[in-house]
């Protein structure tokens, strides 16, 4: 992000302490006072004298330390004063992606190793450690006939992975429950647009650009997932999906001995709901994770504006400080006197006086 301050627009939060630059003035008078009589001492003790070898002396000569004693004391003093300027911020901007991963009873399917459900579990994984986590932001949801969310949109890699790592060897929704055995995709981006709908009405619109991706075996056996689909379509979030499992399929494990129900991938499902949302359609497997996780972020990412300026403002006071400590410290070159070393340590003293006083 680079910063462009604009000086126009400088004004100070607590304008009372600039009265205080009235002592500065006063010894910038005696300063400029004094330069002036020892250029006039130069002069005569050139008249005056007569030697071999020119004298030279120092044009300032212990003055420098003063001059620069002075300056750091008005910077001091400004900080003080709180300067506030605004402050235009050029960024680009970065991308929220919602994950959705289906956690239905056709995930306990072992047709891929282990089984589709930590199969997928991985890949969300190598997701999130593809992502450069820059800005981005990411939000996790699980769904069968029901959405469970899990992580609101974040941009912190560590609680997306903290969640990742307690879904266990099984999906949260038990095989005894009938609504687990409906993979309701509608009910999954219906969640996903509530997500993005709450972090609107926390932080505000972003311009970021958003997307869903949808990890499922595509057994979507209720739900009007185009309806969902041309929602998400409408307000500009494309939908990517990634299938698990394989065309052969396998049989759902049932804890209650029910009729064996046998699930399949469902490629063509899954093709139509990315085509109709604007998206792609991947498959676990097929390549390798990061692979796939790289091409869908660089898809996102390509919908990502240009670079945009943001309009903020920002305190200067730490600059102003900073500014008086390099002060200083080329003033300590120019000490040649004891006293002007006790004076160089006080003033040093005294803007860390200030900063303290500014932390607390």
């Amino acid at each position: 992000m680079l910063l462009d301050i604009d000086v126009g627009t400088v004004t100070f939060a607590e304008p009372l302490y600039l009265w205080l630059l009235v002592g500065p003035g006063l010894f910038l008078v005696i300063w400029v006072w004094r330069v002036l009589g020892r250029r006039a001492d130069r002069r005569r003790l050139g008249l005056g004298r007569v030697t071999p070898v020119v004298a030279r002396h120092p044009l300032l000569g212990d003055l420098a330390f003063w001059a620069v004693l002075g300056l750091a004391t008005i910077l001091c003093i400004v900080a003080l004063a709180r300067p506030v300027a605004r402050v235009s911020a050029v960024r680009r901007a970065s991308a929220d992606i919602v994950i959705l991963q289906d956690g239905s009873a056709s995930m306990h399917v072992a047709d891929v190793a282990p089984n589709r459900w930590r199969r997928s579990v991985e890949f969300v994984r190598v997701f999130g450690e593809t992502l450069s986590w820059r800005g981005d932001r990411v939000a996790l949801a699980l769904f069968a006939h029901h959405a469970a969310p899990q992580v609101r949109l974040t941009k912190d890699p560590n609680a997306l992975f903290f969640f990742i790592d307690h879904l266990g060897n099984a999906p949260p929704f038990p095989l005894e429950d009938d609504p687990t055995w409906d993979t309701n995709i509608e009910t999954g981006l219906s969640w996903g647009m509530q997500l993005i709908d709450v972090d609107e009405r926390l932080f505000g619109d972003t311009p970021n650009p958003k997307a869903f991706v949808v990890i499922s075996d595509g057994q979507a056996w209720s739900g009007t997932v185009a309806r969902s689909v041309a929602m998400a379509r409408a307000r500009d979030i494309p939908v990517y999906t990634v299938g698990v499992g394989t065309a052969a399929g396998g049989v759902i494990p049932d804890p209650l001995g029910r009729p064996p129900i046998h699930a399949r991938l469902d490629r063509v499902s899954l093709t139509e709901i990315a085509r109709a949302g604007g998206g792609q359609y991947f498959e676990i497997g097929r390549e390798p994770d990061a692979w796939v996780a790289a091409n869908i972020i660089g898809s996102i990412r390509r919908r990502i504006p240009g670079a945009q300026v943001y309009e903020s403002t920002e305190e200067l006071y730490w600059q102003f400080l900073f500014a008086a400590a390099v002060a200083l410290c080329a003033g300590v070159c120019f000490v040649r006197r004891r006293i002007e070393l006790l004076w160089a340590a006080g003033a040093a003293a005294a803007a860390l006086f200030v900063l303290v006083g500014r932390i607390g």
